[in-house]
């Protein structure tokens, strides 16, 4: 069965936590769309230093949630720090979990789902630097390689994605969670 992810990202994400997932993705037979506020291409971060450019599939400008089966946040400390300011993104964010559609993100990826409001009593993880602000947000915290909640997986690091990438596409197989909502 044919799927279409978004993986919403700007200059500045992790370029393991976009083209692993992204590669993971495809080779389930999958489209996977680089969604970004940027046209052209946006640069990754690849650990200490600036990475590859990727190409943007489509602007947030002309992306809606009604055209993807699942969502998918990067994480890199540029990357969320950009998107959770951006309305348009996070309204993007927030029509996924209306849709009740998956939604997976990694390292400070979860940092847009705080700013999109959809984090209070949901069960997820994150690199540690943000637990507390997950905490804060109402959100029950825990360390481990990959949690999953009714249709929203989250990891904490790089080395969390084969964990990751196999709960991500088990999530989107089973297609539309009730349970996710705003």
């Amino acid at each position: 069965m044919s799927k279409k992810i978004a993986i919403l990202a700007t200059h500045g994400f992790e370029e393991s936590e976009l083209s692993s997932p992204k590669e993971y993705l495809e080779q389930q037979g999958w489209t996977a769309h680089i969604v970004s506020p940027e046209s052209g291409s946006i640069k990754a971060w690849a650990e200490k230093d600036w990475g590859k450019e990727y190409p943007v599939d489509q602007t947030l400008d002309n992306a809606a949630a009604s055209d993807y089966d699942a969502l998918v946040l990067p994480g890199g400390v540029i990357n969320p720090d950009q998107l959770r300011t951006n309305e348009k993104a996070l309204t993007f964010v927030k029509d996924f979990f209306a849709q009740h559609k998956p939604v997976a993100a990694i390292c400070h990826g979860p940092q847009v789902l705080i700013n999109a409001g959809v984090v209070e009593g949901r069960n997820l993880t994150s690199v540690n630097s943000i637990s507390q602000d997950l905490k804060n947000a109402g959100a029950h915290w825990e360390d481990s390689e990959v949690v999953v909640d009714a249709g929203l997986v989250t990891s904490r690091t790089p080395k969390d994605l084969p964990a990751f990438n196999a709960k991500m596409v088990e999530e989107i197989r089973e297609g539309k969670h009730t349970e996710q909502t705003l």
